[in-house]
């Protein structure tokens, strides 16, 4: 049994080298000291003892007696290892940070930009994902600034046809309101009376010429002295004072030809008017313009209809419901913007023109159906689009996408995602202390950092 003993060793040896030299190389990941002491290496090494590090490989060897494993995938198997906090710091091996927390594993199927985040820290990041939805339509509230002025429509000028001067203003401050076929002023006007005068004369004419030849005549000269007292505005009734009378009158009435309020009054008792002059300007307040400065790349959305509310500094907490009239045809070429009439009704007469106001208009970005995500899941680097797609156990995608119409709260996606994906709708600390996201965001093709040499 002795001397059987020898032969059975080197027995044993033979087949132990035999078996290395069966089973196919495989690289080891990294290198770690003998006694699982917390030092590593890329490389073979020693300590300081001499003792070799021990070789760590991404799966246990395969026996004779243990049933085949499948190999883990290329695409999931271990590049590097990056910093917990996101910092710029990395390792080929495992690794503790100053805090002595673990240094977060990068797959192969993550180094496109993805990031993973250990499910505990999800909740303390405050990540907040919503799934990307079809919608019937995006609505989308245009916000701009405007001051109100009076209906064009609806402003009138009062003026004679005769020169004269005024004996008396019946309506003599501005601001006072006044009603269509009120007295505003008398005049006296040397051709108005001149005119009343041939009227009664042309009318003493037809009443002696009755049953005459010449009566046709006379009849033809009082209409026509008729006609020429109604084309300068002699009120009808004074026409019939006129022929009720028979006597011409010094003053002669100027009356109002709306209701609204006098807003201009530049004339004052024992003036010396000329024909044309204005006496009076009125506005009817019923309506009010307000003229909304709209910035040029909301004006696409505005569309006449459309409603809208104001709201004035003088009314704090009312709002003002109006509608879109006109959009006007040229912006300025100072400010880039463009005007917008909204026309505001005012029963209570308690709009002013040249009011500040704020004015929201509810336009229809897109008509429906569109595949749409929450406009904070957008991550806008100025050229290009980035939504960050939750790809399941804590791993985030950055996925660029194409965008159309803007909402107020939603935005077209034309390209890049479809229904159903869900996407990072939270936690921007999430975007700024993972330094793979903002990588991604920059580059999708970064190559993961060379290996060290060594790590203590």
């Amino acid at each position: 049994m002795t001397q059987s003993a020898p032969f059975l060793i080197m027995l044993l040896l033979a087949m132990v080298t035999l078996a290395r030299a069966a089973e196919p190389s495989r690289p080891p990941l990294y290198y770690q000291a003998p006694d699982n002491a917390p030092f590593y290496a890329a490389g073979p090494k020693q300590t300081p003892d001499g003792r070799d590090y021990v070789p760590v490989f991404d799966d246990p060897p395969v026996t004779a007696n243990a049933s085949a494993a499948p190999a883990p995938s290329g695409a999931h198997r271990i590049l590097y290892y990056r910093n917990p906090m996101g910092l710029a710091d990395s390792s080929p091996v495992p690794k503790k940070d100053s805090m002595g927390m673990d240094y977060l594993p990068v797959y192969a199927d993550e180094a496109a930009g993805a990031v993973r985040i250990a499910p505990g820290r999800l909740q303390t990041l405050g990540v907040r994902t919503e799934a990307v939805t079809m919608r019937p339509a995006l609505t989308r509230t245009v916000r701009a600034t405007g001051a109100l002025q009076f209906d064009e429509r609806h402003l009138a000028t009062v003026t004679t046809k005769v020169g004269g001067w005024i004996e008396h203003l019946a309506v003599a401050a501005t601001g006072d309101p006044v009603k269509r076929g009120q007295v505003l002023a008398e005049i006296y006007a040397p051709d108005l009376v001149a005119a009343e005068e041939e009227y009664l004369v042309a009318t003493r004419m037809g009443g002696a010429m009755a049953g005459s030849m010449a009566h046709g005549d006379a009849g033809a000269l009082t209409a026509a002295s008729l006609q020429r007292l109604r084309a300068l505005d002699v009120p009808e009734d004074e026409i019939a004072r006129l022929r009720k009378t028979g006597k011409a009158q010094r003053r002669i009435a100027v009356l109002a030809p709306a209701d609204g309020v006098v807003i201009e009054k530049p004339v004052q008792e024992g003036m010396r008017i000329e024909a044309g002059q204005p006496l009076y300007k009125t506005a009817d307040l019923t309506d009010m313009w307000l003229i909304a400065e709209v910035q040029e790349r909301d004006l696409g959305l505005i569309a006449p209809g459309l409603k809208a509310d104001a709201q004035f500094v003088a009314f704090p907490g009312r709002s003002f419901a109006g509608t879109v009239e006109f959009v006007y045809p040229a912006l300025s070429a100072e400010t880039r913007t463009g005007r917008v009439r909204i026309v505001i009704p005012n029963p209570d007469q308690a709009l002013r023109a040249a009011m500040y106001a704020s004015v929201e208009i509810a336009t229809r970005a897109a008509a429906g159906p569109v595949l749409a995500v929450p406009s904070s899941a957008v991550i806008d680097s100025g050229m290009r689009q980035v939504v960050l797609l939750d790809r399941g156990d804590g791993r985030f995608e950055p996925r660029p996408v194409r965008l159309g119409a803007q909402g107020s709260d939603w935005v077209e996606v034309t390209e890049g995602l479809k229904a159903g994906d869900k996407v990072v709708t939270g936690a921007n600390f999430l975007i700024d202390a993972e330094s793979n996201l903002r990588a991604a965001l920059q580059s999708f093709s970064a190559s993961p950092p060379a290996p060290a040499g060594s790590t203590p």
